[in-house]
This record gives C-alpha cells, structure tokens and sequence, in this order.
C-alpha cells in the first residue's frame, strides 16, 4: 500500500487548531495543487459531532470559495478533527487562516439555517445529519482559541 502522509504525521505532536500544507503535486501539464490539514480540534482529545461537521463543511465549500481563490474541495477527516483543503496552486498559509477564519466567524456569529447550502434531498446525500447550532458553537470555540500557522508551534494567534 502507498504511503499516506497523514498517517505518517506524529498526531500525538501538533497543536491544533492550525492550517498546515501538507503538500503541493504537479500535474502533467504543470499545474500544481495545494492540500492543507486543517485541523480545528486536538486529535485523540476530541472531535465534531457528525451532525456539526457536516453543516461545517457545507458552509465552508461556500464561503472559502468566496475568500480564497483556486479553491477545488474542503472535506472533512473520517476523525471529525479537521478537513483536507484542496487548491489550485499555493496560496499562503496566512491567507488560508484567514479565508478559514472568516468563514467560521460568519458561521458562529452570522449564519442562519437559510444560509446553509445543500440540506434537502437532492442536493446532499444525507440532508437530515445537519446542525446549525452544533456549527455555531465549534466555529466559535475554534475562533477562541485561534487559528495557528504552524503545526507545531502556536503561530500567529
């Protein structure tokens, strides 16, 4: 089996909450794209109830693409403590955290259920696993605790 980058990153080191680009590929023709671990809760020491990261997620696949460009996919980690961030190209890591932070400010202090794209039957695979006041309140403890630029190292916040 291939080796997984994240399986290989010591889970039991980073400080979340943090944006860290794993990496960047280049594709045949040259293009290149970014993936970043954003991670908003502390591995192993909890994670987002299902109902709260999946509302997350919508309204992330909406806003980040408002705020950052070359945005191609956020989804969320099968561990709820985070989500992949794929881009076109490179953005900074400073403008990601940016992008990240005021999409959860707009979700903890702005969002209302009209807000949240794609909870119906046609337009999400599981509409009824959603929650608005699960979203807001992780948006708004992700936001207090601040969003680091380093893994490792509380940066930036």
């Amino acid at each position: 089996m291939a080796d997984v980058e994240s399986f290989t990153l010591d889970h039991t080191a980073v400080k979340a909450p943090y944006v860290r680009l794993i990496g960047t590929e280049v594709g045949p023709r040259g293009d290149v794209i970014a993936n970043f671990d954003v991670r908003f809760v502390q591995p192993n020491e909890g994670e987002i109830p299902t109902a709260g990261i999946h509302t997350i997620e919508h309204m992330l696949a909406s806003l980040l693409r408002d705020r950052l460009d070359g945005v191609i996919d956020i989804s969320p980690f099968g561990c709820r403590t985070g989500f992949h961030l794929i881009t076109w190209g490179e953005p900074a890591v400073a403008d990601v955290v940016t992008a990240i932070g005021e999409g959860l400010r707009f979700i903890a202090e702005e969002a209302e259920w009209s807000d949240v794209p794609g909870v119906d039957a046609f337009s999400c695979g599981n509409y009824r696993d959603h929650s608005l006041h699960s979203a807001r309140e992780w948006s708004a403890e992700i936001l207090r605790q601040g969003i680091s630029r380093d893994a490792f190292e509380r940066v930036g916040v």
